[in-house]
This record gives structure tokens, sequence and C-alpha cells, in this order.
């Protein structure tokens, strides 16, 4: 069942994941996803507010949206955790190859802006 809803989120286009601000205040925010082993992985900013919450609060609902977060479906209970270096590159990769050209623009600029530090990933797992 986890992997029929998992490879489902996977294959949308925008995963819209909703973490918690310190006062329960809940912020979702549509992000590119890709299928990882097991779980979504989703790439970002290290420098993020949805990183500073994650980092704080892991529990997240996710749930496919449209590119300016307007739900598509149920949005799931989850936990997202901040991914190593090497999880980060292979979950740009994986970006790289789903998204395309735009994907690898992105991925560029981002590189040229940031350097390769100032991304992470953020694994995301259902909950049972």
């Amino acid at each position: 069942m986890d992997d029929t809803r998992l490879d489902r989120l996977g294959s949308g286009k925008y995963l819209l994941v909703t973490s918690y601000r310190k006062n329960g205040t809940s912020v979702a925010t549509p992000v590119w996803v890709v299928r990882d082993e097991g779980a979504l992985g989703v790439w970002t900013v290290a420098d993020s507010w949805k990183v500073k919450r994650i980092r704080r609060r892991a529990d997240v609902l996710v749930g496919p949206c449209d590119v300016r977060g307007n739900p598509t479906g149920d949005q799931l209970p989850a936990t997202a955790e901040i991914t190593d270096a090497a999880t980060t590159a292979r979950y740009r990769t994986l970006i790289a190859r789903k998204y395309g050209i735009v994907g690898r623009l992105t991925l560029l600029g981002s590189r040229l802006r940031r350097g390769a530090a100032g991304t992470v990933g953020i694994r995301v797992t259902l909950a049972d």
C-alpha cells in the first residue's frame, strides 16, 4: 500500500509539504519531488524556512498539488529529515532526470548562486 502511495506522490510534478512553525501554525509549500528508495525526495535551499521548521519538528503532511500549492488530493502524515551531502547529490541527479531541461537549468543556477552546499535534500517517509 505504501509503495503505491509513494509511487503516486513521487510521479507527480509537485508535492505539497506542510511543516509547522514553533507556535503550531502550519505552512504549506509546493516543491519538486522524486521517488527515492522507500521514500520521497525533495531538494531545497539549505537556509530556507521549511528546512528550519523541519529541523525543529519532523512531522509533516504531504500530498499532491499544483504549481501554486493548491492541493489536488489527500494530504498524508509523514516524517521529514534533512539528508546528508551524498543523498542530496542523488536527489539532484533524480531531479535533473525527471524535470528535464528546466530541472537542469534550475540546478545549474542554484549551484552558481549558492554552491553545492547551498541546498539540501529532504527525505520524506509516510507514516504507518
